[in-house]
């Protein structure tokens, strides 16, 4: 796809070299004042400008001050061309946003060389910053279910922690188990464990609220955090989550299998040191004692530390 470039210059024998300069290797918009400069700008994002400085009732400075101001085309980079080549002049086109500028008459051999480099390097910023969000996604995600993993979860967990205690909101957290989940994998082999696992990621995706953060946690054991949440609303949820997975039937390589899950919920209380990591631990602990009375059910924490269980 081509790059796109605005020319901006008040006369027209100025664009028309321009066009005939660069017009076979980019796509050329012109203008001949700041006002329609700026209404281009903003509707076609350019890659890059090329603006004249000296025009009548709006400047090359104004227009490049308005296009930084414009969270729209602030990024766009800018090469003042002029006829001036006096340092003050020059040092203006800088202050105001400009990262290079070519003189008039034009040079076709330094035109094209400087127009060409500058978007070579917008590219290359523009791959870098795609290639940090990338391995910042990755950094953060679990590779085979999608979901955040373990390391992202702890970071996260803490500034929603610091948030919920400002605004005295109620936050919980939920950790799920797969039960029987060795069996799956010693009757159906890794590759179909791995599958359901990815099942069950899909599940709790779609059972979860925007603000909820869904986490890996580690094998076939996963947490969610839940905020503006309390402990009746975190069991309401568990609830749905385990009575949708008990439901599920997954058909995986000619095999219908049926899985079921157990959750232990707990409400962050701010008062203990250490609140999130206290609060995961108490829902740690209820969830294995739902596992050790029968599995596929969800069990919680009240303040008084009496454990309590929701039945199917």
């Amino acid at each position: 796809m081509s790059k796109s470039i605005l020319v901006v210059d008040d006369l027209p024998a100025n664009i028309e070299i321009l066009l005939a300069l660069l017009g076979d290797e980019y796509d050329l918009l012109a203008a001949i004042d700041g006002e329609s400069a700026l209404e281009i700008a903003e509707e076609d994002q350019p890659d890059l400008i090329l603006l004249d400085i000296i025009m009548p009732n709006m400047n090359g400075y104004s227009v490049a001050q308005e296009l930084k101001r414009n969270e729209k085309t602030k990024d766009i980079p800018i090469i003042f061309i002029t006829a001036v080549t006096d340092e003050m002049s020059i040092e203006k086109a800088y202050e105001v946003g400009g990262i290079d500028y070519v003189t008039k008459p034009f040079k076709p051999k330094e035109l094209r060389a400087r127009v060409n480099r500058e978007l070579q390097i917008q590219a290359l910023i523009s791959n870098l910053a795609q290639s940090k969000e990338e391995l910042q996604l990755m950094a953060s995600t679990d590779a085979m279910s999608g979901l955040y993993n373990r390391r992202y979860f702890s970071d996260i967990s803490e500034e929603i922690l610091s948030l919920a205690q400002r605004n005295k909101t109620p936050l919980s957290v939920l950790m799920i188990d797969i039960d029987y989940f060795k069996n799956i994998n010693d009757t159906y082999g890794h590759k179909t464990g791995d599958e359901v696992i990815v099942a069950f990621a899909s599940v709790l995706k779609e059972s979860a609220r925007k603000s909820d953060v869904i986490c890996r946690w580690g094998g076939e054991e996963f947490v969610l955090l839940l905020p503006q949440t309390d402990i009746e609303g975190a069991r309401a949820i568990g609830e749905k989550i385990r009575e949708t997975i008990a439901n599920l039937e997954l058909l995986l390589h000619s095999h219908v299998i049926k899985v079921t899950v157990s959750i232990g919920a707990a409400q962050v209380n701010y008062a203990v040191s250490n609140a999130m990591e206290h609060a995961i631990n108490q829902a740690d602990e209820v969830l294995y004692h739902a596992k050790r009375s029968g599995r596929n059910k969800v069990m919680f924490v009240v303040e008084n530390g009496i454990k309590g269980e929701v039945h199917w």
